[in-house]
């Protein structure tokens, strides 16, 4: 079988898995932004604290994903549990880093100048820090995005979502008649998702970055 027949054949299982795929990405990566701006925010004003937190994110990256999640099923069982967890935590560290790169590198004189008029610690870092280090963040969440697109795949491995459940049907079986197709679907289903995210998150710069700091 060819392999534009196998996608004809297969269509309906492979936009399951790639829905669930992109799903399960784009889940776990509202988590570790939320986890990685809340870091940043609590951490950048102190050197050592800030040094802390992206060492710490980066420990986790020296783990071979199929470890971590082979670590994790014992003690949250298969499926959906050890997959939100390995790809939050791999997808903690290029957010935290420019976080605090990016709050650190705000002009210490438009934060005076925000104290001076009377604005709060809170509302310094709302109104004035973040606005101005969303850039940098933005970047650090796309970095983040690509990398737990590859990474989702190998949930797979205990019974996660997603188009790597293809790919690992297809090395199951190699030497069948679509054991390559199955593979290269899942495999490029995967890059597609990828560029799609892309390309959102560089709209999602243009709605929300100011043309000034974009230049």
């Amino acid at each position: 079988m060819s392999f534009w027949s196998y996608l004809a054949e297969s269509h309906r299982q492979l936009l399951t898995d790639a829905f669930q795929h992109a799903s399960v990405v784009f889940q776990c990566m509202v988590i570790a932004t939320a986890i990685g701006l809340a870091i940043g925010v609590s951490t950048y004003r102190s050197g050592w604290a800030g040094n802390l937190a992206i060492t710490s994110t980066a420990t986790v990256l020296t783990i071979p994903s199929l470890a971590l999640i082979g670590l994790l099923i014992p003690l949250v069982g298969l499926g959906v549990a050890p997959t939100v967890i390995t790809l939050t935590l791999y997808g903690l560290l290029p957010i935290v880093r420019n976080s605090v790169v990016g709050l650190r590198g705000v002009d210490p004189a438009l934060v005076d100048a925000a104290k001076g008029i009377g604005m709060s610690r809170t509302a310094r870092v709302l109104k004035v820090e973040l606005p101005l280090a969303w850039p940098p963040i933005l970047s650090g969440i796309r970095v983040s995005t690509q990398m737990l697109m590859g990474i989702a795949a190998i949930a797979a491995y205990a019974s996660g979502p997603g188009l790597g459940n293809e790919i690992f049907r297809g090395i199951a079986s190699l030497g069948s008649a679509n054991a390559i197709n199955q593979v290269l679907a899942g495999t490029l289903g995967i890059v597609v998702l990828a560029l799609l995210f892309d390309a959102a998150y560089v709209l999602l710069g243009r709605l929300t970055i100011p043309r000034g700091i974009r230049v």
